[in-house]
């Protein structure tokens, strides 16, 4: 009987590490993809500067318009409000802001393209088959990294500018009777606030950008569960404390003592992350699948190998 033979098969772990071997970079050119990554992600973002530059007055009315709209509800009560308006301390602050805030909108609208940047940068880390997601991680980091902002502006910055307005409503013999002292003599004092224009968006910035990257939050995860780093059997366990470093996260990066901004950074941050314990669990039963299936193929060879050597023996 003729010998049937099978070329034979290289082992895949063996191949996944000839893959990755052949990728890897002397560390100069690592510093050279470095230098490339970083120009085209500085060139990305000033071409966003660009483009919000040109609509800085409407991105300036954007910004204001939440606190403006609160001010305006609460000074219809309270007129020891005073003018709503936004102060500023020198000449040139009008157009530092203009500027900067352009800078930050181009750094949104620039996005995507810095995430792909920095995928291409530790692409030759991965394997092949987890090169080809380049495109898809710099177009969902974009779209989570606004979806942050926008939940941000929609939900968040309204409550909390009411709770820290809200505060000018009470004057000094409110706050003197809660702390039990007597200051009845002569007119109350009323809190004024007075917001300069620099400090509120500086606010507005710290507050989008945090929401912001809160929201990469699922794409990091499952990008970890695809390398492994990660399963949903560990994020699970870990849930618990996931739930406790949310709610430490959310009072250190909301300003003030704003209970409803504190939640509103925290049960998203709760959600997202139970949101990724499902991402890595599709991912991770996805590569045990793959495995199983990989084994028995091995499995199933062996035994037609087995079968040849006894043709042949016969």
């Amino acid at each position: 009987m003729a010998e049937r033979r099978r070329a034979p098969d290289l082992d895949p772990d063996v191949a996944r590490e000839a893959e990755l071997e052949d990728s890897r970079m002397p560390f100069l050119e690592h510093l050279r993809e470095l230098r490339v990554r970083i120009r085209n992600s500085v060139l990305a973002l000033v071409l966003g500067f660009v483009a919000a530059f040109a609509f800085s007055d409407d991105l300036l009315a954007l910004a204001v318009r939440p606190y403006a709209r609160i001010f305006r509800e609460l000074a219809a009560t309270n007129p020891a409000l005073g003018e709503n308006a936004l102060y500023y301390n020198s000449l040139i602050e009008p157009m530092w802001v203009y500027i900067s805030m352009s800078v930050w909108a181009g750094l949104f609208i620039s996005s995507p393209l810095i995430f792909y940047q920095l995928w291409k940068f530790i692409a030759p880390g991965l394997y092949k088959n987890e090169r080809r997601y380049g495109v898809v991680f710099a177009g969902m980091s974009g779209v989570l990294f606004v979806a942050g902002a926008v939940f941000c502006y929609s939900f968040v910055l309204e409550p909390f500018y009411r709770f820290s307005l809200g505060l000018s409503n009470a004057n000094i013999s409110k706050i003197s009777h809660l702390l039990g002292l007597d200051y009845t003599v002569g007119t109350p004092i009323a809190l004024k606030p007075q917001q300069f224009l620099e400090q509120y968006l500086d606010l507005v910035r710290k507050l989008l950008l945090g929401f912001g990257l809160i929201f990469e939050l699922p794409l990091l995860i499952g990008f970890l569960a695809q390398v492994g780093m990660v399963t949903h059997r560990s994020l699970w366990k870990f849930n618990r404390w996931a739930i406790v470093l949310a709610f430490i996260v959310g009072a250190i990066l909301t300003p003030g003592t704003d209970v409803y901004s504190q939640l509103m950074m925290s049960v998203p941050i709760v959600v997202l992350y139970n949101v990724s314990i499902l991402i890595a669990w599709a991912i991770t039963t996805r590569k045990e699948r793959a495995a199983a299936e990989l084994q028995a193929d091995e499995a199933v060879a062996d035994l037609d190998d087995d079968d040849d050597r006894g043709d042949s023996d016969a």
